[in-house]
């Protein structure tokens, strides 16, 4: 289940010991009039204040607090940049085929 909703703050976050990379969190207006903290996953993004997203479940073990996470590349959040491994979790899409690259072989 998913539900949209619209971004109040966008932040960084700092996890529980022992780690300590910071990570990109955002505080999420649902349509149902929930307001909760959810994880934006992968490298990089684009949202800011009234972003529109959609929010998926699934907790981050190292924020406490945020249960949630938000899906890329639906409404005004962008795929992850040069993505090429999984990335139908990061909502990137597939990268065109080059010249340089080798065709597919056919049988």
């Amino acid at each position: 289940p998913f539900r949209r909703g619209v971004c109040t703050v966008v932040r960084a976050v700092t996890p529980k010991k022992p780690n300590s990379a910071p990570r990109k969190v955002a505080k999420v207006r649902l349509t149902s009039g929930y307001e909760v903290t959810a994880y934006i996953p992968g490298e990089g993004h684009n949202l800011q204040e009234h972003s529109v997203v959609l929010v998926r479940g699934g907790r981050v073990k190292d924020l406490p607090g945020v249960r949630y996470h938000i899906v890329r590349g639906v409404y005004d959040t962008q795929g992850v940049k040069d993505r090429k491994k999984s990335r139908s979790k990061y909502g990137t899409k597939k990268p065109k085929e080059t010249k340089g690259a080798a065709p597919a072989k056919k049988k």
